[in-house]
């Protein structure tokens, strides 16, 4: 059902945040939406936002990148108000599992259209998130890749920042501990995946969806950085579980411990620390996307 009612939050900080948004609100207030439209915050605090019109609204519409769109889980969580997303950030992976449209006037359209649909949320150490979590040389990316690099060259940054990071990578050690099994592994970066996309184009697993009722869970075991180099198509197609060299499997919670405390990325942003315990949230949020 198309909302009445919206507040309506825009990074400005985005990738594409700063761009005209005008034709946006117009469409949506053309298509009968009033729209709540507070200025000034940061992305910290939309969640409180959220928190804060739960009875004024009955949507909530955020425009940035993935960053963005997990500062609003804890909101969504806490309200149970729709998402109504306008991609303006640099990989916009959500958006991408979730088939919405790269325009994000036409993205716009589409929350008129009123389509929703549930889907799942992963958490680690209590902190949602929509795409994926990751330990090692994803967190190194997120620690190195400035907002900055992001804005000035986007997806193209993250290949930049990743051929830097990723020459000073090494292997870690660590232990997986999920479906009864303790699990001891040597690795360079262990990802669990909600969704099918991360990092700008990357996939978890090429059957994920964000409302199956699993995690995806890879560790990619290798010897020496240079053999991701290798590994790049798999990884891109979702594929990678097929190589001796990767631990896959899929479960709904595990934790994984470190002999030194790690970073753990979350959406691109850094949230916490091992050791890290990752849990299924079921059909947790609701979101409008294509009509199945």
């Amino acid at each position: 059902m198309t909302p009445k009612r919206a507040l309506f939050l825009v990074n400005r900080k985005a990738r594409n945040g700063g761009s005209d948004i005008q034709a946006i609100i117009d469409l949506l207030k053309e298509g009968g939406v009033e729209l709540a439209m507070p200025e000034g915050f940061q992305p910290g605090e939309i969640a409180d936002l959220i928190r804060d019109h739960r009875d004024k609204v009955d949507a909530v519409i955020v425009g940035g990148g993935d960053g963005s769109l997990n500062a609003s889980a804890r909101g969504l969580l806490a309200t149970g108000l729709p998402l109504g997303i306008l991609p303006l950030g640099t990989a916009n992976d959500l958006a991408r599992t979730l088939e919405l449209p790269k325009d994000p006037l036409a993205a716009a359209k589409l929350i008129l259209e009123g389509h929703t649909r549930q889907i799942d949320l992963g958490s680690v150490n209590d902190h949602p998130f929509f795409n994926v979590a990751s330990i090692g040389f994803s967190a190194h990316l997120a620690r190195g890749l400035t907002s900055e690099a992001k804005k000035r060259w986007g997806v193209f940054g993250y290949a930049l920042g990743a051929m830097r990071i990723l020459s000073q990578s090494r292997p870690f050690t660590a232990t997986i501990e999920h479906d009864g099994k303790i699990e001891p592994i040597r690795t360079i970066q262990v990802s669990v995946g909600n969704g099918r996309y991360y990092g700008g184009g990357m996939t978890v697993e090429a059957n994920a969806k964000p409302d199956d009722g699993r995690l995806d869970v890879y560790s990619l075991e290798l010897g020496h950085w240079s053999e991701i180099l290798q590994l790049l198509p798999r990884l891109r197609a979702g594929t990678h579980g097929e190589d001796k060299r990767v631990r896959a499997f899929d479960t709904t919670e595990l934790t994984i411990q470190t002999r030194r405390r790690h970073e753990v990325n979350a959406d691109g942003e850094l949230v916490t620390t091992t050791p890290a315990r990752f849990t299924l949230l079921r059909r947790a949020v609701t979101v409008f996307a294509p009509a199945t």
